[in-house]
């Protein structure tokens, strides 16, 4: 799935293509995605000029002066902004067409994505109870110490804990623990502040450096230009089980935890 990179190496991809312009149709070929195209976003998108394209977590919002779209890539969405008269694949559910007489085209092969819609002064509740964004001021170690006080989860389901802060997915968490030198097994509430403090810079270090080098293409990710992202040639130990640690030799485990494959050094994360 798309993580926080991804999204807004898309979001930054799209929007120079989108603010400014008017939306003069939506064409839906497939509203059946993760869940239906909303009647609202058919009728009050056409006609409206787009205003700014935000990412929040994993979510684009396309702020339009009626309203904003929500929308989310699932495990292999994709949005590419294409020539106008550019046919459709099968796997193409969703033309935007611009004033610009480009098209905004929404591929999804597994329709595991969503595109939604936010009425003005309403907060979508997919987005209600999200925590913090990594790379705002207000995130950082202190943070990360007093919210996980008291916590028995181990310490890498606590930090893809979108409640707690969003957009760290299970391939970050994975490369900040490393880099950080903390055991993803390792209590939430038994890491110190110090600790906390060096993941989040961590946490902050790597995705920035992620979103410049345009995200980690891992299966199904290309970002709008139609260029892949070349994080995953910088990877220390996502996906890397059995290979040695670039750092100590010792080689990368995996384990299952909380459901997703996670990857570790067992010399230099405790």
């Amino acid at each position: 799935m798309p993580e926080l990179p991804e999204v807004e190496t898309t979001r930054r991809g799209i929007a120079p293509h989108l603010v400014g312009r008017r939306i003069e149709a939506v064409v839906v070929r497939q509203a059946r995605l993760r869940w239906p195209i909303p009647k609202a976003l058919r009728d009050k998108l056409p006609g409206q000029r787009v205003d700014a394209v935000e990412r929040r977590a994993k979510y684009l919002l396309v702020h339009t002066g009626a309203g904003s779209a929500l929308l989310h890539l699932g495990m292999s969405g994709s949005l590419r902004v294409l020539a106008g008269t550019t046919a459709p694949g099968t796997h193409d559910h969703v033309d935007w067409h611009l004033d610009s007489g480009r098209i905004l085209r929404y591929t999804d092969p597994r329709r595991f994505g969503s595109q939604l819609w936010q009425p003005p002064g309403v907060t979508h509740e997919l987005l209600a109870d999200l925590g913090p964004e990594p790379l705002d001021e207000d995130f950082g170690g202190a943070y990360l110490w007093k919210k996980s006080r008291g916590r028995m989860a181990p310490v890498k389901t606590f930090l893809m804990d979108q409640k707690i802060v969003v957009g760290v997915g299970n391939i970050y968490a994975a490369e900040a623990l490393f880099a950080a030198g903390i055991h993803p097994h390792r209590a939430a509430g038994s890491v110190s502040l110090a600790r906390y403090e060096r993941l989040a810079e961590e946490v902050k270090r790597i995705l920035d450096h992620a979103i410049a080098r345009g995200g980690t293409t891992l299966r199904d990710f290309i970002s709008p230009d139609g260029t892949p992202g070349y994080f995953e040639q910088e990877l220390f130990v996502y996906g890397r089980a059995d290979e040695p640690c670039k750092v100590c030799d010792t080689p990368i485990r995996v384990v299952t935890l909380g459901q997703r494959s996670t990857f570790y050094c067992p010399r230099c994360q405790r």
